[in-house]
């Protein structure tokens, strides 16, 4: 897949699913701003993935006009069990580089599951994308966005009886819509 189509198919997920469910109540805002970065990785192994992670880290220091980053890498990583262990690696990268508490890494993967839950389970699909990737967040203003929205600690949950509302299957269906070029 073109890296045009993959960062197509993933600003659709965003625009369709993140901030047409208000998965994430701060998205819509920077999307609109057109200060979301979206970049393709080409890394095929997690020690490529680490220097795109590191230079995207560096580039969000050296351009404060971009709020946040979607390091999408859709030739690595692709196993979640792989990826859930590589983030602790990334975490790692944050603290050698002394960006922990200015950046914070979010998850996201096209079988993304929460501990404890089946695989199946519709509430994953908080998290699940159309493919592997980092959301790189600046920690001041997420920060900031949490101070000014009222009772923050009931998103989770809030999005947990979404997807369960919604329903695996539609989910499914709603996840696969987004990726372009491959209907």
């Amino acid at each position: 897949m073109e890296n045009v189509l993959v960062v197509e198919s993933t600003r659709k997920w965003v625009e369709d699913v993140v901030v047409g469910y208000n998965l994430c109540p701060f998205a819509k805002r920077e999307l609109v701003r057109n200060r979301v970065r979206f970049v393709v990785s080409e890394a095929t192994t997690e020690d490529e993935l680490l220097r795109d992670l590191h230079a995207e880290l560096h580039r969000l220091d050296d351009e404060p006009e971009i709020e946040t980053t979607l390091l999408i890498h859709p030739h690595a990583l692709t196993d979640f069990g792989a990826y859930n262990d590589f983030l602790d690696a990334a975490d790692g990268l944050l603290a050698f580089l002394e960006m922990d508490g200015i950046y914070q890494i979010a998850s996201f993967h096209p079988d993304y599951q929460f501990e404890g839950t089946d695989p199946e389970a519709a509430e994953n699909y908080t998290n699940r994308s159309p493919f592997p990737m980092l959301h790189l967040l600046r920690e001041a203003s997420l920060e900031a966005a949490i101070e000014n929205y009222p009772d923050i600690d009931a998103v989770p949950a809030r999005n947990i009886e979404l997807m369960n509302d919604l329903g695996a299957e539609r989910m499914r269906a709603l996840l696969a819509s987004c990726m372009l070029g491959k209907q």
